[in-house]
């Protein structure tokens, strides 16, 4: 931009009458506009002092529905609304980060969000979590709700009540949590949003006065989902008094950094220079940076009982951060709390690098990928014809295909994956046929 200014600067010198008496500096290069100036300087992002949100005015909820019901659509109205991005026609799916996710139009991953809202005066942290609503994923969803308080139900109010939304119901129904009942599409020709209350009502047992009609496409009835979450979902049951813990409740590789923990505090307050220890390795971490999701990384002073953000520890390895580990001060020894159930797959392959001679750098993919995606099993196995590989569990085939997908885009790894398998029971009704 200032080579560019110095040239136009050259040209205007040349073109002038008279140079010598020009009363302006013409060789100072131009100021740049105060956007780009912020944008590239190298003093770094300004940090947000999280401090301003007690542990009151924070609200920590899910969006969950069953597939294609509209929930990263809603995240993307509910970003807007927020000024946590900017409106434009492009924003479709903007938590949808993975390029797997772009070219099947699915959420895979779980993302979050911290949203910065004024309501009446008072100025609110909404943490938001989008989740996926195939089932294949719904690993993502148990471990998603952990870290919240409250629920948006998203239902469609073509289709009306559907599997994954009667999983979801109870997921967030057996963990206690408050939920918002939100029926979307309602600008389809063919909605039905009378039949779809009475659905709700009848199979969840929720008033229908409590169900707010929406359309996430166009925005309409959006910000009463937003009021709706300030009253209806009770803020995190914690103090900054209490001793520090912090569950882990996502994490992903960064080559530079380590490992990258998403944490939800649930009591205490963390800050760079802090040493800490997972409660499930026992190992020790200094704190390089905490920050939150604005859905980018947003470096911040500290974190806050009550608060979900991320946590960088300088951890090298991608065993160390599991998925469901509690860290706290070394000083302040805590008792965990309580991870999440191990995912149970439902269907296997067999996974071989394509050239032997790749086999440790698709053990290191594998690593860092299951990181990302802890409901696969890995267990070592080999063929005869194919050498040294894997056995991988997935939650369904959509998951296998995903997984595979992710490894080629992400890692550039080519592999063999073998015919999938079901875990399937035997009776034998001799000792004889046993061989």
């Amino acid at each position: 931009v200032v080579l560019a200014g110095r040239t136009a600067m050259w040209w205007v010198r040349l073109r002038s009458p008279c140079p010598a008496a020009s009363p302006l500096p013409l060789c100072v290069p131009p100021r740049l506009p105060a956007p780009y100036e912020r944008r590239y300087s190298s003093r770094g992002k300004e940090k947000i002092d999280m401090s301003m949100y007690p542990v009151e005015s924070i609200r920590n909820f899910s969006i969950i529905a069953h597939v294609d019901h509209g929930k990263s659509t809603l995240a993307d109205r509910l970003l807007e609304l927020t000024g946590t991005i900017a409106k434009t026609d492009h924003n479709k799916q903007v938590l949808d980060k993975l390029q797997v996710e772009r070219e099947r139009g699915i959420t895979v991953k779980a993302q979050s969000a911290s949203l910065f809202y004024n309501h009446e005066g008072v100025n609110y942290l909404l943490n938001l979590i989008d989740t996926p609503g195939h089932v294949d994923f719904s690993y993502e969803v148990s471990r998603s709700l952990s870290a919240c308080q409250g629920v948006i139900l998203v239902v469609d109010a073509n289709e009306g009540i559907q599997a994954q939304t009667v999983a979801n119901f109870y997921l967030a129904f057996e963990a206690q949590l408050a939920i918002i009942p939100v029926i979307n599409k309602i600008d389809l020709k063919n909605a039905d949003p009378e039949r779809v209350e009475k659905q709700i009502e009848k199979l969840f047992d929720i008033p229908v006065h409590e169900c707010i009609r929406i359309s996430a496409k166009l925005g309409t009835n959006v910000e009463k989902v937003l009021q709706k979450v300030i009253e209806k979902i009770p803020p995190p049951q914690c103090t900054t008094a209490d001793p520090l813990k912090a569950l882990v409740f996502d994490s992903t590789f960064d080559h530079y950094r380590g490992v990258i923990a998403n944490v939800a505090l649930f009591g205490g307050e963390i800050q760079k220079g802090h040493k800490i220890v997972s409660a499930h390795t026992k190992k020790r971490y200094e704190v390089n940076e905490v920050g939150i999701l604005t859905p980018n990384e947003q470096p911040t002073h500290k974190l806050y009982a009550g608060q979900v953000g991320y946590l960088i520890a300088g951890m090298k390895e991608v065993t160390e951060a599991q998925i469901g580990d509690t860290l706290f001060l070394c000083k302040q020894p805590v008792e965990p709390l309580p991870g999440f159930k191990s995912a149970k797959p439902m269907v296997f392959a067999g996974m071989y690098p394509i050239d032997q001679t790749e086999y440790n750098n698709l053990k290191s993919a594998l690593e860092r990928l299951t990181l990302n995606d802890s409901s696969v099993t890995v267990h070592r196995d080999s063929s005869l014809a194919l050498g040294a590989g894997w056995r991988l569990g997935f939650l369904g085939l959509l998951h296998m295909e995903v997984f595979n997908q992710r490894l080629e885009q992400e890692y550039n790894m080519s592999v063999i994956l073998t015919a999938p398998t079901v875990p399937y029971k035997a009776i034998l009704s001799s000792a004889k046929l046993i061989k």
